[in-house]
């Protein structure tokens, strides 16, 4: 029997981490896939399902961009012969014209860049990176009435279309 694509693996292609908190503290313009320079246990740790980036977030350094805060917790059998560091500075992996406009607008408009989540590609680790602003606590406030508000919407219509 053919395999099907690789599709019965469990690593297909499913999601490692999300930063749910950052849909919440910033707005989203546009959003960028970027791949991570890791070391054997990290990748060891990731499949384990030992990864968070809630605390994360992406820097410019001489010109490269850098994940930084990002937590993996290294397993004990697989960490015995290297000194492990989970929040280690990682290098993100883009083509220099995406690093180059992504500094541009970093430095001169403003943004920040924030990963919002790892997920696998293949047997690859990637990274979604969204260029984003920061949210005022009335925006929040408003993205949270909306929200509700949609909520709220969606109940009136199933229970309309329940009684008709």
């Amino acid at each position: 029997m053919s395999k099907k694509n690789g599709k019965d693996k469990p690593n297909g292609g499913g999601t490692i981490a999300l930063n749910k908190r950052a849909r919440h503290e910033y707005s989203f313009e546009q959003k960028f896939e970027a791949g991570l320079a890791l070391q054997g246990w990290e990748l060891k740790a990731i499949r384990a399902g030992r990864a968070n980036i809630g605390d994360a977030y992406a820097v410019v350094l001489q010109g490269e961009l850098f994940l930084i805060g990002a937590q993996i917790t290294p397993l004990i059998q697989a960490s015995t012969h290297v000194v492990a560091n989970d929040r280690r500075t990682r290098k993100l992996l883009l083509h220099r014209h995406e690093i180059d406009n992504l500094i541009g607008r970093i430095q001169r408009d403003g943004y920040t860049l924030v990963p919002t989540a790892l997920y696998w590609k293949g047997n690859k680790v990637k990274a979604e990176l969204a260029l984003a602003k920061g949210k005022q606590t009335h925006d929040k406030r408003q993205a949270s009435k909306d929200r509700d508000w949609n909520r709220e919407k969606q109940r009136l219509l199933r229970r309309h279309n329940k009684d008709a």
